[in-house]
């Protein structure tokens, strides 16, 4: 007889169960995802907090703001979903479909890409 790997209870039916119910199932599956889904909710938290900041600025397809204009927002430039480098060697940092590109003096340019980029 087997035993449930979350009550510890016996399993009844067939033999390659591992849990007596689908409530113990799930209990298992979220205790051992717990590190791993509070860190990708996090991120993504700040990913969605950044992207919303972005479309704020940015109700066209471009605009120009300052650094400190995004920091004071709670903006924060170590997350983004890609990164676009052109051919004449700027890189812009998206997030989703905003992106911006730091320019001089503090200044930042905010795009709005469009699907065939």
């Amino acid at each position: 007889m087997k035993n449930c790997l979350e009550c510890h209870d016996k399993i009844v039916g067939r033999e390659d169960k591992k849990f007596c119910c689908d409530g113990c199932r799930s209990a298992f599956n979220n205790r051992l995802n717990k590190a791993n889904t509070n860190l990708m909710r996090n991120i993504n938290h700040v990913l969605r907090k950044n992207y919303r900041i972005l479309s704020e600025l940015n109700p066209d397809s471009k605009a120009k703001t300052t650094r400190n204009k995004l920091l004071n927002r709670g903006f924060d430039f170590t997350y983004f979903t890609h990164v676009l480098q052109t051919k004449t060697g700027n890189r812009y940092c998206f997030l989703y479909s905003q992106g911006y590109l730091c320019l001089e003096n503090d200044l930042i340019l905010l795009v709005k890409k469009d699907r065939d980029l």
